[in-house]
């Protein structure tokens, strides 16, 4: 038990520091739409499909590995909470649409992302 929380915790901190660096990137809108967080959840969700269904082809993947790539890496990457917050922030100050294409364009383009890697692997 002790061997994978530090898997899940290296793996953790590695996706933290690269969500950071692509935090980093100068893609701020003026309208505020929050372009990085979008791209970097949206990343995730293609490398946490493409890391299942590679999982699935070849099988007998060390569980170890797959606990550092998927609640590790991709878990430390992507931004849950950072885009619940950002929502609720676009949908406080009076951007309803804004609002409401952030939720709608994360949600529908993270699951074509998780479809499109598990289609890329068959």
């Amino acid at each position: 038990m002790l061997v994978n929380c530090l898997f899940v915790g290296l793996g953790g901190a590695a996706g933290a520091v690269a969500r950071y660096l692509l935090g980093l990137l100068p893609l701020r809108s003026g309208s505020g739409f929050p372009l990085a967080t979008l791209g970097i959840n949206v990343a995730g969700a293609f490398c946490l499909g493409l890391i299942g269904a590679l999982a699935a082809r070849h099988g007998a993947a060390d569980p170890r590995l797959l606990l550092f790539l998927r609640v590790g890496l991709c878990g430390g990457f992507t931004t849950f909470s950072t885009f619940c917050q950002e929502s609720v922030q676009l949908f406080q100050s009076g951007k309803f649409f804004l609002g409401g294409l952030y939720v709608g364009l994360s949600v529908l383009l993270g699951l074509g992302a998780v479809a499109l890697a598990q289609l890329a692997v068959k």
